[in-house]
């Protein structure tokens, strides 16, 4: 019984010492995805923050301004590209919505992004836009892979329309969690004048008044390593609208203000983060790290028993052939009886 039992041990080891890669190297990159179908919405504000006045193209104190960040996926046009192309992934209809003290619009600016659902590389398939205008984006935007490295990045910036470098900063504790602190600068940049503007405002314009709009901030990001979500994000940002040929006139300032995330959203953030990055570590920690340990106990606990039923057989062997009794044919008398011609 020992023996089997060991086998049966020995078989189970065998199963768990596989289980544990496959976890890892094989369930774990397939499993690991966004889903296509995410909704998820963010607010945050600028405090004490400046506006221009468009009716008077001055710019003004403004006691808050709230931005609005929604996230839509297209599930079914992620399944038409996946049957195409054979990728997971993920189509994100973003939009930036800015709003004054009063609740009134500021701007608007529509986006449609396209990742791979594993990596979060972007997938050029087509329908790739900013604020109506084709784009092609590089590197990743919102969200980082899952498991993130300390390292560079490539971020695309949604006003630049071009991808730079966002810089690993360190490692932080951010309302209980371990996370990577990313910063990204992006230096003053000529940018396009959102379609949508307050008062009928357009592109055309604002170039008809001889403007054109200037860009730069400094944006951070706390991101939580395993998912690659960030859960708190600001921005030191500001925008001109600067005299087209005249350098020497002073620039009107559109927007200037520090950017936070509001509260109640970062709860909610770390709360979601929390839950999910433990679904991801049971795929790459708990059940291959528990699987693999499993293993070795039951591969320890079978060859326990094998030495114990070795053991054992070799005493019954010892047994059998011991030379001091008559075991050999059975009569329980003393041999000595039977030299005597005892009968048997």
């Amino acid at each position: 019984m020992r023996r089997r039992a060991s086998l049966v041990l020995l078989a189970l080891a065998v199963f768990c010492a596989a289980l544990a890669p496959l976890l890892r190297f094989y369930a774990y990159p397939r499993l690991a995805k966004v889903p296509s179908g995410q909704y998820m919405a963010t607010v945050l504000e600028a405090k004490d923050a400046t506006l221009i006045d468009y009716a008077t193209l001055q710019p003004r104190q403004v006691a808050k301004l709230t931005m609005v960040q929604t996230v839509k996926g297209d599930a079914r046009r992620a399944r038409e590209i996946k049957d195409a192309t054979g990728r997971d992934v993920a189509v994100w209809d973003t939009l930036t919505y800015i709003a004054g003290p009063d609740g009134a619009m500021v701007s608007r600016i529509p986006e449609r992004y396209v990742f791979d659902a594993h990596s979060q590389q972007p997938v050029h398939t087509g329908g790739e836009q900013i604020d109506g205008t084709p784009v092609r984006h590089e590197g990743i935007e919102y969200k980082w892979p899952f498991r993130v490295q300390k390292r560079d990045y490539r971020y695309f910036d949604l006003m630049t329309r071009t991808a730079a470098p966002i810089h690993y900063a360190g490692t932080r504790t951010f309302h209980g969690l371990r996370v990577y602190y990313f910063e990204q600068t992006v230096p003053w940049t000529r940018v396009p004048v959102p379609r949508t503007l307050p008062l009928g405002v357009t592109p055309e314009t604002v170039r008809q008044l001889g403007l054109e709009r200037w860009y730069t901030t400094k944006r951070m990001f706390w991101v939580d390593p395993t998912t690659g979500s960030p859960v708190n994000g600001e921005e030191l940002h500001r925008e001109e609208m600067r005299w087209t040929g005249h350098p020497e006139k002073k620039p009107i300032t559109a927007f200037a203000g520090h950017v936070k995330m509001r509260p109640d959203y970062v709860d909610s953030l770390v709360r979601l983060v929390k839950s999910q990055r433990q679904l991801l570590l049971l795929l790459t920690d708990y059940l291959p790290w528990g699987s693999a340990g499993l293993g070795a106990a039951l591969l320890l606990t079978a060859l326990v028993l094998e030495g114990r039923a070795r053991r054992d057989r070799c005493a019954f062997g010892r047994d059998v052939h011991h030379d001091g009794g008559n075991t050999r044919t059975g009569d329980p008398r003393p041999r000595e009886s039977l030299s005597e011609g005892g009968s048997p």
